[in-house]
């Protein structure tokens, strides 16, 4: 590969990597195995003075810069050295060479052009995380957009690349979004060359935009002077387009229905989130990425108690849901007269809640059953309770000879008889007693 400059010394230019309004990217290596990426700016600087405007400003953005790397992120990108060529005169930054796709490599073929909404959640944080930081060391990146976002193949990040308009003058900056910048990604205050912290979360909001609908909300159709006018009318005035229904109309293909569904299915504080970063006055949106990246952290953790608690009616629409499309199959049948098979039959489905329910109920039933065979004491049969008025019948049959009457012999008294419906009382009645002393009689007397 031949060299096109000499870019500094020990730094060797591998070839050019992307070319665009805010300059250059080439591949670049020092001596040695490390590779790296360097962004040249299109503006020289003639001569390396305080007088010179442009070095001056040059200079004060990339002393910024710098505090950027004062802490690692794994979400920004780290920016190694700066400088003027050594043939050109052109400021130059040199980052670190992320290996790996951008966002719009990977919203065009062989990939998906729509991410599945965990993966644009991921996205959101990580993106999120770069801004927060950027912007509490009060750098302003200025050039969000979707290959300025790259997905590092050895970390599984995704890292905010390019700052090379961040060290342009105000002026320099300007004149490169009027006639080179993407205006697809640019806030409607860029249009004046107003660069703020908002501004940032606009472009944020147009990268998860696109990653859900499958195109930015005002496409730029051609090169073209006017259509470029229309993008920025669009972003200046225009409504933003419905996100669902172009989500709907980008689904792959080869997504089956239970997936389609499922991804049709974006939540609410993230639709929410990104309206409020599309908002045309930059007052309406977040402050910064601090407040992004807090806005997204609480929403999230509330949505998740939500989601548990919007369970069920959710699995009562995808119900709903499959059976309409059934129904929609039986007219298809009836209409075209061919049999199509019901992917449901024989299918019971029912929601999460019923079926908690049953199994807490079954549960219940088995510790109750357990509690009364293993812990109740067995019952004990009552005795035999003897009737208030009862009397005694002597023994007439001879088989109890050895028995007399019960105050005679300290013996168990003989069955008892239930009383009559008139009361029978049996008494000894006592004679005179005789001469003979021996023997004693006794009569009784039947009182009725």
């Amino acid at each position: 590969m031949s060299k096109v400059f000499t870019i500094a010394e020990g730094l060797e230019n591998m070839g050019a990597l992307r070319t665009g309004g805010q300059g250059s990217v080439y591949k670049g290596r020092r001596f040695g195995p490390i590779i790296t990426a360097v962004k040249i700016l299109p503006t020289p600087v003639h001569v390396e003075s305080e007088d010179d405007k442009n070095f001056k400003s040059f200079q004060n953005e990339v002393e910024k810069l710098k505090k950027v790397n004062e802490e690692p992120n794994p979400n920004v990108v780290k920016i190694l050295s700066s400088g003027l060529t050594e043939s050109g005169s052109f400021p130059f930054i040199e980052m670190e060479y992320i290996d790996g796709p951008d966002l719009e490599e990977l919203l065009k073929e062989p990939h998906e052009k729509i991410f599945t909404v965990k993966e644009v959640i991921r996205v959101a944080d990580h993106l999120a995380n770069a801004l927060a930081h950027c912007h509490k060391v009060a750098v302003k990146h200025g050039d969000i957009k979707s290959n300025n976002v790259k997905f590092n193949i050895h970390t599984g990040n995704y890292v905010l690349l390019d700052f090379g308009l961040s060290a342009m003058s105000d002026e320099q900056r300007r004149t490169s979004i009027r006639h080179a910048g993407a205006i697809e990604f640019m806030a409607p205050e860029q249009g004046e060359g107003a660069m703020l912290f908002e501004t940032d979360i606009y472009s944020y909001g147009v990268i998860l935009y696109e990653l859900l609908a499958g195109q930015v909300p005002f496409p730029l159709l051609d090169n073209g002077q006017k259509s470029r006018n229309d993008v920025m009318l669009g972003h200046l005035e225009l409504q933003v387009p419905d996100i669902i229904a172009l989500r709907k109309q980008h689904l792959p293909e080869n997504w089956r229905d239970a997936k389609a569904i499922n991804e049709m299915q974006v939540p609410g504080w993230l639709l929410a989130m990104i309206a409020k970063c599309l908002e045309k006055d930059p007052a309406k949106r977040y402050a910064d990425g601090v407040a992004l990246q807090d806005a997204i952290v609480h929403s999230s953790t509330a949505d998740s108690s939500g989601y548990a608690a919007d369970l069920a009616g959710n699995s009562l629409l995808q119900l709903e849901n499959e059976r309409l499309q059934n129904l929609v199959l039986h007219y298809q049948e009836a209409g075209s007269g061919e049999k199509v098979p019901d992917r449901n039959a024989g299918l019971v489905v029912i929601s999460k809640p019923v079926f908690a329910v049953l199994v807490l109920t079954v549960v219940f039933m088995i510790a109750l059953l357990s509690y009364f065979l293993l812990f109740r004491e067995p019952e004990t049969k009552p005795e035999k309770e003897k009737p208030a008025n009862s009397f005694i019948v002597p023994d007439t049959t001879g088989q109890n000879k050895d028995r007399g009457y019960s105050w005679d012999k300290g013996q168990e008294p003989a069955d008892t008889v239930p009383e009559a419906d008139t009361p029978v009382q049996l008494k000894p009645v006592p004679q005179q007693q005789p001469a003979d002393t021996t023997v004693m009689d006794l009569d009784t007397t039947l009182h009725f």
